[in-house]
């Protein structure tokens, strides 16, 4: 009895990160796979910032959601990704509890503020493709900032109240995370206390930001989609097609696989598929997304352009 009192009235401080210990013979080659992967997210989605800041035919609504997505994808990557390289080559793969939580509100706050950025984005291309000639009286340079900064603020609002319900959670033992960052569900496993409000919290979140993001994307292409159909030019069809396919396909990979993370049942058979699908949505997408808005986009290629003539004529 004694030590079972004991137990329960121990405070756990410390967690530990499996990360990639399954995987014992693969440690250089995941390092190396997550450094190169981490190090192109980066540059990557710099030099499209750049870019974009850069040069004036780029200064539009649509542009100016891709230059905050770039910054947003940086930072979402960099919330996890130097963690688990530093952890690759140690012995005692630990995080402080403070840590952990401060990890899970940058994470958090990032994913959720890119999922309402991203539904902002979908509003954009319906009124670029369904309302062109009113188009510019649409998105005005103050409208776009007001839905980045509204969705800068939900996200913050959003990942604070989740953190500060699990700060109110008591962790008892055992303290080991399968996962290569702190995860909510994971860290929900681990607790001993009611998780209950917590549980509301994440649903109500879940709703708000999932669903309704979802939503707003859903409708929006619903009505781009019919508009695409009624183009009679094969060149508008395309153009129109290309901008949105980019952004479809983000949405798609991005919803996708969190939604396999956080809505399927977490089981001992299912935390290894869960772990992949986190490195897709949280390492390769911020990767990716440089490279799917920019291969089939036509501005972004004729920026690139000029720039290679500016810097040839400034050589010689």
């Amino acid at each position: 009895m004694a030590m079972a009192e004991d137990r329960n009235t121990t405070t756990v401080n410390l967690f530990i990160l499996l990360g990639f210990s399954e995987f014992p013979n693969l440690t250089v080659v995941l390092f190396l796979i997550f450094l190169g992967i981490y190090l192109m997210t980066v540059s990557w989605n710099l030099g499209l910032i750049i870019l974009i800041n850069m040069d004036s035919h780029l200064h539009t609504p649509m542009y100016f959601f891709l230059n905050k997505l770039a910054f947003l994808d940086i930072c979402y990557v960099s919330t996890t990704a130097p963690k688990m390289l530093s952890d690759f080559f140690q012995e005692q793969k630990s995080i402080s509890r403070m840590g952990c939580a401060m990890q899970y509100f940058f994470f958090s706050c990032v994913a959720l503020t890119e999922c309402s950025l991203l539904a902002a984005m979908a509003y954009d291309r319906y009124a670029a493709i369904c309302n062109p000639l009113l188009y510019t009286a649409i998105m005005s340079p103050t409208l776009c900032v007001k839905m980045v900064a509204g969705s800068c603020v939900t996200g913050f609002f959003g990942s604070f109240t989740q953190v500060y319900a699990l700060l109110q959670l008591h962790f008892c033992g055992p303290n080991v995370i399968n996962h290569f960052f702190c995860d909510l569900p994971q860290l929900m496993i681990l607790s001993c206390s009611d998780t209950f409000v917590l549980q509301i919290i994440i649903s109500v979140v879940t709703v708000i930001f999932g669903l309704a993001s979802a939503l707003i994307i859903m409708t929006s292409y619903g009505h781009i989609v019919v508009t695409i159909l009624k183009i009679t030019s094969a060149e508008g069809r395309s153009k129109a097609f290309n901008t949105s396919a980019s952004h479809l396909t983000a949405v798609t990979l991005y919803f996708g696989s969190g939604t396999f993370v956080y809505l399927c049942p977490s089981s001992d058979d299912s935390l290894t598929q869960n772990k992949l699908a986190s490195v897709v949505y949280s390492v390769l997408i911020p990767m990716l997304n440089p490279l799917i808005y920019s291969l089939r986009n036509k501005e972004i290629k004729d920026a690139l352009h000029r720039w290679k003539k500016r810097i040839v004529s400034w050589h010689y």
